[in-house]
């Protein structure tokens, strides 16, 4: 009996599908960002991000103009619609990475932009048949919009952990061929549970197609840039690839090259009588990393490495304990091997590349990360020295991770060469101890001057009074070298600086004290320029120079971590003006291709969003709203489209100084902010029940302006005082910590639509659809404010946009009924 009364009963909404679903869309969007770090560079993620939210906003549209006739064959849709994002996932990709794009020709070549375009509108598609079978699914089953849209961010939540797991078992490709199948899954799972005839046949259909699918994923092979440092490296006669090896931090590949040697020396005197012996070319993501160097030597025959500018250090000291931060393939610590250190800690964030150095070419490299005195450590560097009480004679910053590219980097966030970093490190510093970066030297000077302005502020706020007279530059033909010293520079070690430069040609930028016709003696340009520029950081007008310079050289900061972003709008028409004449190098390219995503996202939402819900409004319909109400409605959902990403790209910033690893950090403030917004919007609907949806709505935003508050206040004090607990309990802290925060911001848009469910029903569609432009533009907009104002703006930006959201809360004027609800654009 029981058995036909539940074969007679209709199914229930297939929430496993659906949790699998978005579980493989939030790991396709995140293993997306992975894969164009290493075809493209670093800030594309932004872009990917946008095309995420791009898809689901379209899918708005889409299902405001058809919803009737694809609920009318739900079944067949569900899986058409779940079917074409297992489908065009990996061609997508595929197609994308040959589209032909150049990010520095974009200022100048229009078709560009239309390559960008043509990637924008490629990569979205998978995301709008997502958001296509989620949206239909929260339609069809209205009685179960809770349970449906809590599995949604359950999924989403799984998808951000699994996709960390992933990448660490598997290469990029084979990867997102997991992904796809785990989307075919889905498939097999929604047709069980919607009991579909022909189940056996279908099965058979999608096992047919994960197998072409993981096929063509572990054969394909990806396409860098022509403009990386890896294709550049492999057109070299002779070169030829070593080792491959995929993590979750970065592609690492190993090139040898017998027939015309890799020669990595970065700043050798052009007086040195010898070069580097035998190196293999080390990189991660594409990028060069610099070399693995065979060790032909001893400690105390330094060979090459003493011809280097980074080797000033050592001849004004000795240094007994030495902290390398960014060890990669190992020149800084066979440097300090060389010229005498007793103890180097060889810290490096990447375990994948001290296995290369350390095991797969352990012969090669001379074992150097087991030699005596030597000790790897696995880690982030500033993490590292904060959770440590240890103090060092020399710590010093490789070149590894300083950026290059033509500006490609100046999106990255760097926090290794921010204020509080240089504070940090000057604090674990011993008496007569030094910290040292070198840097690669390009013209216009920007980098090694922003650094210099850095370190200024860093011992300013350390209550130095002349940071000038604990400061030392020196540059070469490529790179410069700054010294910090932990006391005042005495005449001995000017001295000893002086020598050390005159044996190598290099040049004197400053010293205490320094004459203006000691500098650009060897390295001659047309004017002693890093010399200028130092005395206008220390003197008196430094902030009219700051100002007046082409480049921005105003200190990184915690809050606004973008060291290699010197890119500034009132250089732009002169570089226009000299593209023809070589002006290329003026040029900080990742700006402004983060102002053409901005641009073409806009572009893509208004015409794929906003404009067909236009036309959709003007047809005739029953309860036409009042035009105040249209306007609540646009101004509430844009409001909390935008102030949700805010909120998240902001909070993924600060807990990293917390948790100290990139990956780690966003997988689990991503995962948090999934689940537990997810959780309160379950809770809203309860809660709405028993004070009203818009008193409930002013609870969660107050909910928002005080967890929020408190996290302002003091978040800080509270990371700088438990850095020093395990990592486990630091990540179960940070779940704590932003669940109540998140619970709350799950709440406003489920409630919202709510209202209009009961009296602006033809309405729900522009909500969701402005929702989602706003949602496609906030993860560009954000990186955009912290780059000019900071994260902290950014979080004031959104408490600001919640606030004003719950002022123009859109009450319908009458009750109606029926309907559907949407699914979040970003979880807001």
């Amino acid at each position: 009996m029981n058995t036909e009364k539940r074969a007679g009963r209709p199914p229930g909404p297939p929430l496993a599908a659906i949790t699998l679903l978005s579980a493989a869309a939030l790991a396709y969007e995140v293993l997306l960002m992975r894969l164009f770090s290493i075809i493209q560079w670093h800030h594309f993620a932004y872009m990917i991000i946008s095309l995420a939210l791009l898809g689901y906003g379209a899918s708005g549209t889409f299902l405001a103009l058809l919803q009737r006739r694809l609920l009318a064959h739900y079944p067949a849709a569900l899986l058409t619609n779940l079917l074409l994002f297992a489908g065009s996932a990996l061609p997508a990709f595929l197609l994308a990475q040959d589209i032909p794009f150049n990010p520095e020709q974009m200022l100048w070549e229009a078709r560009e932009l239309l390559h960008l375009a043509a990637i924008y509108l490629l990569l979205s598609l998978p995301f709008f048949f997502a958001a296509n079978a989620i949206a239909l699914t929260l339609a069809r089953y209205r009685r179960h919009i809770g349970r449906v849209y809590a599995v949604d961010l359950l999924g989403a939540g799984a998808g951000s952990i699994g996709v960390v797991l992933l990448a660490g078992l598997l290469a990029p490709l084979p990867a997102l061929g997991a992904i796809v199948t785990a989307a075919l899954l889905s498939v097999a799972l929604a047709a069980r549970k919607l009991r579909l005839p022909r189940r056996g046949q279908l099965f058979i259909v999608l096992l047919l197609l994960a197998a072409t699918q993981l096929w063509v994923a572990r054969t394909a092979v990806l396409h860098p840039s022509p403009y990386k440092d890896i294709s550049q490296a492999l057109r070299v006669s002779g070169a030829r690839l070593l080792d491959t090896r995929a993590g979750p931090l970065a592609l690492l590949q190993v090139v040898a090259n017998d027939r015309i040697p890799l020669r990595y020396a970065p700043g050798l005197s052009l007086n040195a009588r010898q070069g580097p012996p035998p190196q293999l070319g080390l990189f991660a993501d594409g990028n060069s990393l610099g070399a693995i160097t065979r060790d032909e030597g001893h400690a105390g025959e330094p060979g090459f490495l003493d011809q280097l500018t980074s080797a000033l250090p050592y001849h004004l000291a000795t240094p007994e304990h030495t902290l390398i931060i960014g060890a990669g393939g190992g020149l800084e610590v066979l440097q300090a091997r060389r010229l005498g250190s007793g103890r180097i800690d060889a810290v490096e964030l990447d375990p994948g590349i001290v296995e290369l150095v350390s095991e797969r070419f352990a012969a090669f490299s001379g074992d150097l990360y087991h030699q005596p005195g030597v000790h790897a450590r696995i880690a982030e560097g500033r993490g590292f020295v904060e959770t440590r009480e240890a103090r060092y004679d020399l710590i010093q910053l490789t070149l590894q991770g300083t950026g290059g590219s033509g500006g490609l980097f100046a999106l990255s966030e760097n926090y290794l060469y921010t204020v509080e970093a240089l504070e940090s490190f000057l604090a674990h510093l011993d008496t007569d101890g030094w910290l040292a970066f070198t840097r690669w030297t390009r013209l216009p000077p920007r980098g090694t001057l922003k650094l210099f302005a850095t370190a200024i502020e860093a011992l300013r706020r350390r209550g130095v009074d002349d940071p000038g007279q604990r400061l030392l530059l020196i540059r070469g033909w490529q790179t410069s070298t700054l010294l910090i010293a932990a006391r005042p520079v005495d005449d001995d070690l000017i001295t000893a600086m002086k020598s050390f430069c005159r044996q190598r040609s290099f040049d004197l930028v400053w010293y205490p004290g320094m004459p203006r016709s000691e500098a650009n003696r060897y390295n001659v340009l047309r004017a002693p320029y890093f010399h200028d520029g130092a005395r206008a950081l220390l003197g008196p007008g430094a902030e009219a120079f700051l100002t007046d310079y082409k480049f921005d050289l105003r200190p990184a900061t915690d809050d606004r971590p973008y060291f290699n972003n010197f890119f500034k709008w009132s250089t732009l028409p002169e570089i226009l003006e000299l593209r023809e004449r070589g002006g290329l190098p003026l040029l900080e390219a990742g700006y402004p291709v983060l102002i053409a995503a901005l641009l073409q996202a806009l572009a893509a939402s208004a015409l794929l969003i906003l404009l067909p819900l236009l036309l959709l409004r003007s047809r005739p319909a029953e309860g036409a709203a009042t035009a105040g109400l249209q306007a609540r409605v646009v101004s509430y959902f844009a409001g909390i489209g935008l102030a949700f990403l805010f909120m998240e790209m902001a909070f993924i910033q600060k807990f990293m100084l917390f948790l100290h690893h990139p990956l780690y950090t966003t997988a689990v403030v991503l995962a948090s902010f999934l689940v537990f917004a997810g959780a309160g919007s379950r809770t809203a609907q309860r809660l709405a029940a028993t004070t009203g949806r818009r008193r409930a709505t002013l609870l969660a935003v107050g909910g928002i302006l005080l967890t929020t508050l408190a996290g302002l206040l003091w978040l800080d004090s509270l990371f700088a005082w438990l850095a020093h607990w395990p990592v486990a309990a630091r990540v179960a802290l940070s779940v704590a910590l932003i669940a109540p925060l998140a619970w709350c911001m799950g709440m406003p848009f489920p409630l919202a639509l709510g209202a209009l469910g009961q009296g602006g029903v033809r309405l729900i569609p522009l909500a969701w659809g402005v929702n989602g432009c706003a949602s496609v533009v906030s993860a560009v907009l954000a990186t955009l404010l912290a780059i000019h104002f900071g994260f902290t703006v950014v979080i004031v930006l959104a408490l600001l946009l919640y606030l004003g959201s719950a002022a123009v809360f859109p009450s319908p004027p009458s009750p109606a009924t029926g309907a559907p609800h949407a699914r979040r654009v970003d979880a807001c």
